[in-house]
């Protein structure tokens, strides 16, 4: 049958959501990108904070419009949203239109429940920490043609009170390295580019094995890569500030093919803020990490993010925040405003924000950091980097990525240029910097 997917939410989301179709084209299905077309309709979710929850439903109804609309006879949910709310009769009773539910756990039994022709709704919540992480690598239909990810790990074992992560996904269990090599090969096979490692923490990797640290993978991936294709980059996200040491940072120097880019989501800059996130760690301990980072690695691309309104932020807490931002002056940086819900142990803190001040502080820190990143953004004029190109949105114009840009979240590089090929590495001199974007002409 004709089967469309859609894929909320993070890049672990992304890769679950390849592993299906792969599955699925293997049981001899096929995939459309028309959900008018398909038969079967599946929505892989994010259920990490309100508005994600909230992305999903909608999303949700609005593909179960096409049983009346288009040719789909059948409705499937997947992923975080619904194991978050699995023991809530509200949110599953509210959706009569959805035909099968499947936990982060049950990805593997996606094509029985496309499958099933059963009445009652598939339901399926096996425990996360139940889901293997040692399988061998499986076929994947790539939602992106030139950049795939690939997962160093699955679960996490920090209980940060701002986070429900390792109820949805699991403690963390270390993928073996081979089978990150063997992907990585795999995956440049296809025609890859550039493959970014995921997880929920990547340096906490090894943390629940006696074997190899995060520098190994790093330093064997970048291996393999180089000898299947010398082009392709390696780049890794979501870095976790007590496990990125110079291990890791000497590992990118010595590969000229793993990006020189650190994802460092660092939440917060004061340590009482800290302390009441769980994070353990200091204000001083970040200041030395980054500071580490750009005397090993000087043309190091920083990249965090950061929580604003968190319950008990002073003003004064938050103004810590916003110096530390301003004295790292990092290259990237995304800010939230603290997502609440009753499952969440910093639901019981004290002294929750208006939800109009947590705005004001998030508006605030994104005014500081548009002005540090084109301060930033400047020193690339007139240097020459390889960039990615992936799209051609009008006739001169193309859109791409240097190392130091990151695929979604990062601003991309401009390049004026005729003849360029989607999914090619060019050369291109930086011309223009502005507040998050950089354009340039092909060297």
């Amino acid at each position: 049958m004709k089967i469309y997917l859609e894929s909320l939410g993070c890049s672990r989301n992304q890769v679950d959501s390849e592993m299906m179709l792969g599955r699925l084209i293997a049981a001899g299905h096929q995939i459309t990108t028309d959900p008018i077309q398909a038969e079967t309709i599946i929505i892989n979710t994010c259920g990490f904070i309100s508005t994600a929850s909230q992305e999903a439903v909608d999303v949700i109804l609005e593909m179960a419009e096409f049983k009346t609309t288009g040719a789909c006879r059948r409705l499937v949910v997947t992923g975080c949203l619904i194991q978050r709310y699995k023991d809530d009769p509200d949110l599953l009773n509210s959706l009569p239109e959805v035909d099968a539910f499947l936990g982060t756990a049950a990805c593997n039994h996606i094509v029985k429940a496309v499958e099933n022709t059963d009445k009652k709704p598939f339901t399926l919540f096996p425990e996360p920490d139940t889901r293997l992480v040692d399988i061998p690598v499986q076929a994947r239909e790539l939602l992106c043609e030139k950049t795939a990810y690939i997962k160093a790990s699955e679960g996490c074992s920090r209980y940060c009170t701002y986070c429900i992560i390792p109820n949805l996904r699991g403690r963390q269990r270390s993928r073996p390295v081979e089978l990150i090599c063997k992907e990585a090969c795999a995956l440049l096979d296809k025609g890859v580019k550039e493959i970014i490692l995921t997880a929920e923490n990547t340096t906490d990797y090894g943390l629940d094995l006696d074997g190899p640290a995060f520098h190994t993978v790093l330093e064997k991936t970048s291996k393999k890569m180089a000898q299947k294709d010398p082009s392709a980059w390696l780049r890794f996200l979501y870095t976790h500030p007590c496990t990125l040491d110079e291990r890791i940072i000497g590992a990118v120097q010595r590969h000229a093919n793993i990006c020189s880019y650190y994802d460092v989501p660092i939440q917060h800059a004061h340590d009482e803020v800290l302390k009441r996130m769980g994070r353990p760690y200091t204000r001083q301990d970040l200041a030395r990490l980054f500071s580490d980072i750009r005397r090993l690695d000087p043309d190091a691309a920083l990249r965090t993010t950061v929580i604003v309104g968190f319950p008990g932020e002073t003003d004064q807490q938050f103004e810590s925040l916003l110096t530390f931002i301003q004295e790292v002056a990092f290259d990237h940086l995304g800010v939230f405003t603290y997502s609440d819900a009753q499952d969440l142990p910093a639901h019981e803190l004290s002294g929750h924000i208006p939800e109009d001040l947590a705005e004001l502080r998030h508006d605030t820190i994104m005014a500081a950091q548009a002005k540090i990143s084109e301060k930033r953004n400047a020193r690339h004029v007139g240097r020459v980097y390889p960039v990615l190109v992936e799209e051609n949105p009008e006739e001169g114009v193309y859109i791409g990525r240097t190392p130091f840009q990151a695929p979604e979240v990062d601003g991309v590089t401009f390049i004026y240029s005729d003849g360029l090929d989607t999914g090619s590495l060019v050369r291109v001199k930086i011309t223009d910097a502005f507040e998050y974007d950089i354009a340039g002409e092909v060297a």
